[in-house]
């Protein structure tokens, strides 16, 4: 799941009022303010949907997997992004939201592999919610039935772990046992950021989208994203570049052995139907993978990168 922020609200006022009579910015505030949809409304009325951002290995170019993110399907406002049911959002219907993304995800991963694609699919949990919610029971109460189900993966921020370290580390070594796995998500390099990642419990890291836009350009996003691809590769950690616009950029991750990729350049985020169609298009299936490959996922060969 995508998350919106109080910050991105206070942009879109301000911009308003900078702008004075720039029309488009005053309706962009306007829409902050007014479009608001209720959690609570949005699953008892079966508005709450996961679309799929396809994650890509950039050794072979091949599908290995999706980020879900959370979408509404409302009936008159159409879809609605995060930004219009997140910033103002309790704890309380964080918590229902992401056990509600949970169990989607894992009837989705049917879906897909009953189509015969066997993906490995993320979802992004604020580390409070992972701390409160009961998400090994929920996994051994509805996981699915394939010997073959690869696990899920919960992308956790970076500050927000760090901040709860010792809680962090806990309950990720208690999910490992029930098949999740903790993906380090939005990670920037800052002062300290690289010390930490040798205590941490994950097996994932997510480059920042701010590093990776423009790093086959940018000495420095480029100096630091290698630095963390080779840091994370010490401890024999996946490394995925989120947020890939460009052909060049993902050449130059794919120079520097960054394992995996995703954003716009390989495929914007699609509801279930269109993720299929997707999959159809431009995946050539090979045969079953050997059992020992299946905790990294599917090998499934994509066409092209456009």
């Amino acid at each position: 799941m995508d998350y919106g922020s109080q910050e991105a609200r206070t942009r879109a006022a301000s911009a308003a009022d900078d702008n004075g009579g720039d029309e488009r910015a005053r309706l962009a505030a306007k829409a902050y303010r007014t479009v608001r949809v209720e959690i609570d409304d949005a699953i008892r009325n079966n508005w709450l949907e996961l679309w799929y951002q396809p994650k890509i290995d950039l050794r072979n170019l091949q599908f290995v997997g999706a980020e879900a993110l959370a979408r509404i399907r409302h009936p008159e406002l159409g879809v609605l992004l995060p930004r219009s049911f997140l910033p103002a959002i309790s704890e309380a219907n964080l918590a229902r939201l992401t056990e509600h993304a949970v169990l989607t995800a894992m009837r989705n991963w049917s879906t897909f592999d009953q189509a015969g694609f066997n993906l490995h699919l993320a979802i992004n949990v604020p580390i409070g919610v992972l701390l409160q919610a009961p998400i090994a029971q929920l996994i051994d109460e509805n996981r699915p039935a394939a010997a073959h189900w690869p696990g899920l993966i919960i992308e956790v921020k970076h500050d927000q772990f760090v901040h709860e370290l010792d809680n962090g580390q806990k309950i990720a070594a208690q999910l490992r046992p029930h098949g999740v796995t903790i993906s380090i998500d939005n990670f920037s390099g800052g002062y300290g950021s690289f010390a930490h990642l040798r205590t941490l419990e994950f097996a994932e890291l997510k480059l920042d989208l701010g590093l990776v836009r423009n790093c086959a350009s940018n000495s420095t996003n480029a100096i630091i994203c290698h630095t963390a691809i080779d840091f994370a590769h010490r401890f024999h950690l996946a490394v995925v570049a989120e947020g890939m616009e460009s052909s060049a950029d993902m050449q130059a991750l794919r120079r520097m052995g960054c394992d995996f990729g995703q954003g716009v350049l390989v495929a914007p985020p699609l509801p279930v139907d269109g993720f299929l169609d997707l999959l159809r298009q431009r995946v050539v299936k090979p045969a079953a993978p050997a059992a020992s490959d299946m905790a990294l996922g599917p090998r499934l060969s994509i066409n092209r990168v456009a």
